[in-house]
């Protein structure tokens, strides 16, 4: 780590002991530490090449696909959730609840349906594109643990009606579940006075708007991500470092020993 490394952290370090109410808007570089890969919309596995099905992994996993052909899009959503079924959170994920339980007003706005901010214990929690579990009928209502999707087939049927079960993510193409926007818009509407961005490009409107509001309003934002993003040139501090490596060593600084 470079003496600009040490110094950039020192500097986050301090805003997040100052800070009272943060916001925390993550994507799937906050997962890397967990073994999960950075992935465009809800897949790593093929990073622009088409699916073996001749289709782009945004249409396979469209509503229109799963409409049309469940068959393909449950098989993408299989091997997303075999992915996402043993990772468990990394320092990354306890240090933000850390700081929640050190006092730190704290919200998380994530891009993940890997669900590991729930598992990490974050309460204040906002997932936007929702979850892999548990898997929904979307005819009949009846809800199953994600623990029995093996069990169901492929593609997964309802044992009450025997429509094709899905989980309650949101796929391309679809609009984004109602409360969770509105929790969103109701955290904003209260304010924040520091904002993290960790892991992701930030390519999507509800997720830039929080970033114009705290850049509008003199709010810091500290982005960490190894790349560049089209944020990176206009963030108050840019951490070009991994989320567990960054966050790890902020909870250091801090004294936050435990959770780093």
């Amino acid at each position: 780590m470079t003496t600009a490394h040490v110094e950039a952290l020192s500097r986050a370090a301090a805003l997040l002991r100052a800070a009272r109410r943060v916001l925390f808007i993550t994507g799937a570089g906050i997962s890397a530490d967990s073994g999960l890969p950075t992935y465009r919309g809800v897949s790593g596995l093929y990073n622009g090449e088409l699916t073996e099905d001749g289709l782009s992994i945004e249409d396979a996993l469209s509503g229109q696909c799963f409409a049309e052909r469940p068959d393909i899009t449950w098989k993408y959503l299989a091997q997303i959730e075999h992915n996402c079924r043993d990772a468990r959170p990394n320092a990354a994920h306890r240090v933000i609840v850390e700081a929640e339980r050190r006092g730190i007003e704290t919200i998380v706005l994530t891009q993940n349906v890997d669900g590991l901010h729930r598992q990490a214990g974050s309460r204040r929690l906002i997932e936007i594109h929702g979850t892999l579990t548990p898997l929904l009928c979307p005819d009949c209502g009846a809800a199953f643990p994600g623990e029995e999707l093996d069990a169901l087939g492929q593609p997964p049927r309802c044992r009450a009606c025997g429509s094709v079960v899905r989980p309650p993510i949101v796929l391309f193409g679809e609009a984004l579940p109602i409360d969770a926007v509105e929790a969103l818009q109701d955290e904003l509407e209260q304010g924040f006075d520091l904002l993290f961005v960790i892991g992701t490009t930030a390519v999507f409107p509800y997720i830039v708007e929080p970033v114009v509001m705290a850049l509008r309003s003199g709010v810091p934002v500290i982005e960490i991500n190894p790349a560049q993003t089209q944020l990176s040139p206009h963030v108050d501090l840019h951490l070009p470092l991994g989320a567990a490596e960054a966050l790890r060593a902020i909870a250091l600084q801090l004294g936050w020993a435990d959770s780093a």
